[in-house]
């Protein structure tokens, strides 16, 4: 049995040889690499990483995009028994420098000049660091950095010196080794290092694996498009993908990746909550922009998918006349959207949030499985999935093989398993305190269980309680607002408040499309956010969505903010979720306001 992510990646490069292993998009050219070419390129970094003094368990940060260095670069630090730390390239100088020395790394490798510049920005204050590799360098010179060319160069001439000497350094990691810090997203608070190590890798990768039906074969071609600094992707895409043997086809940027999985027919897909809700915003701007009569056609055919969806969620059997009529929708319908996704696509995940019941409903009823799953930086992404051929809607399915959960008195998820941290690097009161007695780890989230199905009706700590003592899911809330395209960003206040407020992002693009059809005009699209008859149409959409709450959980006012939330902005985390406490605090004379009559 394969016992650390070196194992695999060995035995992986020796099985599948010459066959295409990974590939990237760079200015709309895949530049590719066979699985003997991968495994190569990351012991030339290995090499390079070990002759210029990194032992095991030194930690070498990465700070670039996705791109085939990244993949070298990670692979290679870990087969010399090194800590692997990924940093976000949307952080700002201040905080890459104190992650760069809060772990205490002594590389780093850097995208290109605008990544080399915030590294250099806080260059005295790094008391570790002791090289900097740029894997794209363009023009920039300087005694300050190598190029990654260059140090790819010195690894290979080191192999040539010492063959074999890359499979000692390799063979000599041991399953409780560490393999990667990865910094939480930080969405209140300072960013806490999560300390994985190889035995937690290959839990996760040996639970995914063990599920049946299974969710990936050797076969499967995938086009990952979330960043590698993410835990989810790097798990879920980079390792997994390793695991199983896949072709991995990395998109040109999460702008382009529509365009790129047309042209690579991806099997699965790997989402989070947000893609898929521009997807189904999309498609319903489509379809409002048709002629009335196929405008019903598509009503008709949605209405026959939602049917079967549900027969499938509650496993029961489809009639023959419904199964004829669903054929006639797919073909009207339904395979436009699988084409629009390559054609091949047999599930999409919707993890790491909330997502909206319609929106999964509308990929189900295409044929595309919607796997929902739930997880964190500190269980290695998947604590949960929803099976196949066995799910449930708005629940995120069963714990995976080989981890235990169980609920606390208040509903919080408690998580126990091979797959859990080891600890917050440096922070052992902060370790202590995530852990229980018996050592479950504490989720911060709050669950019920519905016939085995695990269900997160809120985060611990943003669950709101009235003044009138309800106590409320917000996430529930802003999933529902969130699958109307008209809301791009939606978040729910009213923590000790008498009721309900919330600040709200309008998707511009639909706006637009609604104020045409509305006979609204107007220059800009940014005219329609002070326009009064274009504030009466979000005040009917806003009363529909509150139609669906119960009484106590309708929002009452809210303001829309013109600006809409961003990571550069500060209000999203890297991975797209709202920091709650962050935007609370930038808006709070507004929030203040819309309670303003209450004093």
């Amino acid at each position: 049995m394969e016992k650390t992510i070196n194992e695999v990646f060995r035995n992986r490069a020796k099985k599948y040889k010459n066959r295409i292993a990974v590939e990237k998009k760079s200015r709309g050219v895949w530049e590719s690499a066979s699985w003997h070419q991968y495994y190569g390129a990351a012991r030339d970094v290995g090499l390079a990483l070990h002759f210029l003094g990194i032992k095991k368990g030194d930690r070498v940060c990465i700070l670039a995009e996705n791109r085939l260095e990244w993949l070298y670069a990670d692979m290679g630090t870990l087969g010399l028994g090194g800590v692997v730390v990924p940093i976000y390239t949307t952080l700002p100088p201040a905080e890459v420098g104190y992650l760069i020395e809060n772990c205490g790394a002594r590389v780093i490798f850097v995208e290109d000049r605008s990544q080399l510049d915030k590294v250099l920005a806080c260059r005295e204050n790094l008391s570790n660091l002791e090289q900097i590799v740029v894997l794209d360098p363009g023009d920039a010179e300087g005694k300050d950095f190598l190029s990654f060319k260059e140090f790819s160069r010195r690894g290979r001439q080191k192999q040539k010196e010492c063959p074999g000497f890359f499979e000692q350094l390799s063979c000599g990691v041991e399953p409780d080794d560490m393999a990667t810090i990865v910094y939480t997203s930080g969405t209140t608070g300072v960013p806490k290092g999560a300390v994985i190590t190889h035995k937690n890798i290959m839990a996760v990768l040996r639970s995914l694996s063990s599920v049946r039906p299974r969710y990936c074969y050797d076969t499967d071609q995938v086009v990952p498009f979330l960043p590698l600094s993410h835990v989810y992707a790097r798990f879920g895409d980079h390792f997994f993908g390793i695991y199983i043997g896949v072709t991995a086809s990395y998109a040109e940027s999460i702008s382009e990746f529509a365009r790129d999985i047309k042209e690579r027919c991806p099997h699965v897909i790997q989402a989070v909550p947000r893609v898929c809700e521009k997807i189904y915003r999309k498609i319903l701007e489509q379809v409002d922009g048709q002629p009335l009569w196929k405008q019903k056609i598509f009503k008709w055919g949605h209405g026959i998918g939602i049917e079967i969806s549900g027969l499938r969620e509650e496993n029961k059997p489809v009639s023959f006349f419904l199964a004829l009529k669903y054929k006639l929708a797919y073909l009207l319908i339904f395979k436009k959207l699988a084409r629009a996704l390559g054609g091949r696509v047999r599930w999409i995940t919707a993890s790491g949030a909330a997502t909206s019941r319609d929106i999964i409903l509308f990929f189900n009823a295409a044929g595309i499985t919607v796997v929902e799953g739930y997880g964190m930086t500190e269980c290695c992404a998947p604590a949960c999935m929803s099976h196949l051929d066995d799910f449930r809607i708005g629940t995120v399915g069963y714990p995976i093989p080989g981890v235990d959960i169980k609920l606390a008195d208040d509903g919080e998820i408690l998580i126990r398993g091979d797959n859990v941290f080891a600890g917050y690097w440096k922070m052992e009161e902060a370790t202590r305190k995530v852990f229980t007695k018996d050592g479950y780890f504490k989720s911060g989230d709050i669950g019920e269980f519905e016939d085995g199905f695990l269900k997160i009706t809120d985060r611990k700590k943003d669950l709101i309680i009235t003044s009138g003592g309800k106590n409320i899911a917000p996430q529930k809330i802003e999933g529902l607002f969130k699958s109307d395209p008209l809301f791009e960003h939606v978040i729910v206040i009213g923590e000790s408040r008498k009721f309900l407020t919330a600040l709200l992002n309008i998707n511009l693009v639909q706006a637009s499309f609604l104020a045409r059809k509305n006979k609204i005009f107007f220059d800009r699209p940014e005219e329609l956010l002070e326009s009064s008859d274009f504030l009466k149409i979000i005040a009917v959409h806003v009363a529909k969505k509150n139609a669906r709450l119960a009484r106590y959980e309708t929002i009452k006012k809210y303001l829309i903010l013109k600006n809409p939330f961003s990571s550069v902005g500060g209000e999203l985390t890297a991975s797209l979720k709202l920091k709650r406490n962050v935007i609370v605090k930038r808006h709070r004379q507004l929030i203040d306001s819309m309670y303003a009559d209450l004093n």
